[in-house]
């Protein structure tokens, strides 16, 4: 897996180039295959353009599900789609890439690649449809240590045909890569008169992927929930802001024995948590 931000030009030329020596061996009887792809690779794409007579359709990322990373976790994202093509497929090729726009540089704000081609699976119903899945194993400690990728991402897709000529399409599918969150939770002072206030502290953080830490978050809106003693279920008692560092401080009247916690909601670029409840007893 690597991550080029910036850095490359994630374009026709630059991909499919890529795909040049592996589908020479399967299309090689083809005499004009190679003047083919230099005429297509010449081109420039951008976003939502699609060029090629390889259709590409139903791309679905981690099972439409935002892909949260922590300072050090590795995780195996699957992207599956559809292949069409009337001349059936040879290869395909997969990206995720984050920016406004593919052909150029400064467009592209992160790049993650496959360790291997993307398997593609012709139907036994449908001749030249063809089902396939890129595996992504993402190092959130090597691959993303840029903390600007959090965010959009964008399926990229590319591939020839049994005659080897080329196709693309740079926004197949969207995925969310979001920074994990953490929470903490102390409820003072404990045991407590029923009745009396109790001060609920805690602590926002999510990851930085660039420095390997969890830092604080500040001025995001976190919940404190209760759930009383015997219930599974948790009750939002107010919303507050996080201070300065992500600090989180309160107060609240203790009526009943029961658990209290910090919860924070998914955003754009962080996924959701919540704090482990901590009991009080109420005398």
């Amino acid at each position: 897996m690597r991550i080029r931000v910036a850095a490359t030009v994630l374009s026709g030329a630059v991909v499919l180039s890529a795909l040049a020596v592996p589908v020479a061996a399967q299309a090689a009887e083809h005499s004009g295959a190679q003047d083919g792809l230099a005429s297509f690779s010449a081109k420039t794409v951008h976003p939502k353009d699609a060029q090629g007579n390889i259709k590409f359709s139903k791309g679905v990322v981690n099972g439409g599900k935002d892909i949260v990373l922590g300072t050090t976790t590795k995780k195996s994202v699957t992207a599956t789609y559809t292949a069409t093509s009337d001349n059936g497929v040879a290869l395909t090729v997969a990206a995720l890439w984050q920016g406004t726009d593919s052909s150029s540089a400064a467009g592209i704000t992160g790049e993650l690649d496959t360790d291997d081609d993307p398997n593609c699976v012709e139907s036994t119903t449908q001749t030249g449809v063809y089902s396939c899945k890129a595996v992504f194993n993402i190092d959130a400690a090597t691959d993303l240590k840029n903390n600007g990728a959090a965010g959009t991402w964008k399926l990229f897709l590319g591939g020839f045909d049994l005659s080897a000529n080329a196709s693309i399409d740079d926004n197949v599918a969207t995925t969310k890569i979001k920074k994990a969150s953490k929470l903490t939770v102390n409820a003072t002072p404990e045991p407590v008169k029923k009745g009396k206030t109790i001060t609920v502290t805690g602590k926002l953080t999510r990851a930085n992927w660039n420095t390997g830490t969890y830092a604080g978050y500040a001025s995001q809106k976190v919940q404190l929930q209760f759930r009383k003693k015997g219930s599974t279920t948790y009750t939002t008692l107010k919303t507050i802001t996080a201070g300065i560092g992500g600090a989180l401080k309160t107060t609240t009247k203790a009526t009943v024995d029961g658990y209290y916690r910090y919860s924070f909601a998914t955003n754009a670029t962080t996924g959701a948590t919540t704090a482990t409840g901590d009991y009080v007893d109420v005398k």
